[in-house]
């Protein structure tokens, strides 16, 4: 057998450059590359082969954290067929990639992590960063990432190289099983030589499977269906993620069954679609949410139905609901005690199509969804276009981005109240068209998830809507958008704190309490003092960026059409008025309230709690 003397870094580098990917026909290079910092754990490994592989592009991030979202917004944007590697040091370098880790996870994301790791052979340890057990010297911090990675191994010998690379692709590829996928590297082997087979190293093309659906599921599903009165799907990520899109489309409107998004599944459906009633459960509309109520079947499809989606499992309260899953995933299509479609969505929609050609919802069903849906469009078209004088109310500011986006324009977000009101407001009209983290509702997400994003598809303006609170967390990244040349526009809200928790905390009678950018008071030694005041402007000015200041809502319609002219990133401020919010639309999310307190408003707020939860139910 030919062979090929590598170091295991060499060896690493040249294998994931030749991993392709194929699906419906059409092939796809897996990997665009590597983010990461360097640091004595991987520069004489990953660093030296990067450098000797210059066509293997090499992105330095400002942390090892926003590498990892950027490589997961990018294969998210790109529906899993593509992704980037990451690579870290040993030590903080590597833990700093974990909560990535869990948000790629979570949301199924395909990224591979390479964390550097101590040495193997032990005889100089400990090193720099490295942690200490009095039990066993096989344990260090990346054992941390095992909880939060679809696969895991270190590899301490050459040869382990040759057995783990084709099981990082088996999961990388899956349909079902994708997310973080972590190989610690120790930095002495990372540089030891072994002498390779040849064929480890040949273009290898995995296949993307769609799956086809069991005949006797499928066909209690077709009965489930034409007996049911009051049918409503809920779109998830699934439906985007396999591009099932169109086939959504012709299904719902041969049936004119009602469609609910998720926060992953939004855009499923364009929003001026007859079928489609925008965002379902604690974030949803009041179109989506009546229907769901009141439905006798749900049909979930690309969903894991997380509390938001089913509004803390009170969004479902027709005492005989049935549900029907199609999900890649056995352990979400067997959920709530459904009928499992354990399939690719948009093999079985089509297939369902044909098997329901002559299937429809009756008149009076028709009648009300076509009803709340135009009361629904209306209620946007009010809030986009409240007038308010002064600052503008969140709304305003979502309708002023909409406005000036283009139908293939992404908006990209990921905590805060931002993606409540979005995942309402948000007219998406073309798939990929939101992209939204809420799996993990990951703050500082969203700089690099845009770059990410923008990465995939540049010919798309990437829109970041985001808060003071996240911005703070994670701006370096901007940095990285102007060395790259990688433009976005992002749209800070400047709310003076956590706009989004401090409603929730007066919602459970805690008056805000720790959420909002106060000076410490020399009387009350609390954080009530003068408000912190942060110069935005000049902060996004010093990383690079192109900055602007609005304060009305005219200034901020005048500077996005100035950031869609400019050709590197711009960051807008804006304040708006926290007085003016987007209504709830009968939905509910299960946040637990003290069961006892000194304070009447914690009190008060129990009381209601503990009403609101007696609508949550098991789904059996």
């Amino acid at each position: 057998m030919a062979t090929r003397r590598l170091t295991v870094a060499q060896a690493l580098v040249s294998f994931l450059k030749n991993q392709y990917v194929e699906r419906d026909g059409h092939e796809h290079k897996f990997f665009a590359g590597m983010l990461g910092i360097f640091g004595h754990g991987n520069i004489a490994g990953i660093g030296q082969a990067l450098q000797q592989y210059p066509d293997f592009p090499y992105i330095p991030v400002r942390n090892e954290q926003s590498g990892v979202h950027l490589a997961a917004a990018f294969a998210k944007a790109s529906n899993r067929l593509r992704t980037f590697a990451c690579t870290s040091s040993i030590g903080p370098g590597a833990t700093n990639m974990i909560t990535g880790a869990a948000m790629a996870t979570i949301n199924r994301l395909p990224v591979l992590l390479l964390p550097g790791d101590i040495f193997a052979r032990r005889n100089v340890a400990p090193v720099l960063q490295q942690v200490e057990s009095p039990t066993t010297q096989d344990i260090g911090v990346n054992d941390c990432f095992k909880p939060v990675s679809r696969y895991w191994d270190r590899i301490y010998r050459p040869e382990q190289l040759i057995t783990a690379l084709p099981e990082v692709m088996r999961v990388l590829t899956s349909p079902s099983d994708c997310g973080a996928v972590t190989l610690s590297l120790p930095q002495d082997v990372q540089a030891e030589a072994y002498d390779f087979p040849e064929e480890l190293f040949r273009k290898r093309v995995w296949l993307i499977r769609r799956g086809q659906p069991d005949q006797v599921s499928f066909e209690r599903a077709v009965a489930a269906i034409q007996g049911s009165r009051k049918p409503f799907i809920v779109a998830g990520g699934g439906v985007l993620m396999s591009e099932a899109s169109e086939a959504l489309g012709e299904f719902a409107a041969q049936t004119g069954i009602a469609v609910g998004e998720t926060q992953a599944g939004k855009g499923s459906l364009a929003y001026d679609h007859p079928q489609c009633m925008g965002a379902l459960g604690a974030t949803g509309t009041l179109a989506a949410n009546r229907l769901a109520h009141e439905a006798d079947l749900v049909i979930g499809i690309g969903t894991r139905y997380s509390d938001f989606t089913s509004a803390s499992m009170t969004a479902f309260q027709n005492p005989d609901v049935r549900f029907i899953n199609l999900n890649t995933a056995e352990f979400d299509a067997y959920k709530v005690g459904a009928i499992p479609l354990v399939a690719d969505a948009r093999v079985a929609l089509q297939q369902l199509t044909a098997a329901l050609e002559t299937f429809s919802v009756g008149e009076d069903y028709a009648a009300q969804a076509a009803s709340l849906k135009a009361q629904w469009e209306a209620e946007v078209d009010r809030l986009f276009h409240l007038n308010t004088p002064g600052r503008p109310a969140q709304s305003e500011v979502i309708g002023a981005m909409w406005e000036a986006s283009g139908p293939r324009d992404v908006l990209l977000s990921a905590a805060g109240s931002h993606p409540g009101d979005l995942h309402k407001l948000w007219r998406t009209r073309t798939p990929n068209g939101y992209h939204m983290e809420y799996g993990y509702s990951c703050m500082s997400y969203e700089i690099p998830g845009a770059m990410g994003a923008k990465l995939a598809d540049p010919t798309r303006e990437v829109y970041v809507f985001l808060g003071d609170g996240t911005y703070l967390m994670m701006p370096t990244e901007i940095v990285t958008s102007v060395q790259e040349g990688v433009k976005i526009i992002i749209v800070l809200v400047d709310n003076h704190g956590f706009a989004s928790i401090g409603g929730l905390s007066r919602s459970l009678g805690q008056a805000g309490f720790g959420t909002s950018y106060k000076l410490r008071s020399a009387e009350t030694g609390q954080l009530d003092g003068d408000t912190l005041t942060v110069d935005y402007v000049a902060n996004a000015r010093s990383l690079g960026a192109h900055a602007i200041k609005a304060t009305t809502l005219a200034e901020l319609k005048e500077a996005l059409e100035t950031a869609k002219e400019m050709d590197r990133t711009t960051v807008i401020v804006v304040e708006t008025d926290p007085s003016i919010g987007v209504p709830g639309y009968e939905s509910w999310w299960d946040v637990a309230v003290a069961e006892v307190s000194e304070s009447e408003a914690v009190r008060a707020a129990r009381a209601r709690y503990e009403v609101a939860r007696k609508q949550e139910r098991y789904h059996l």
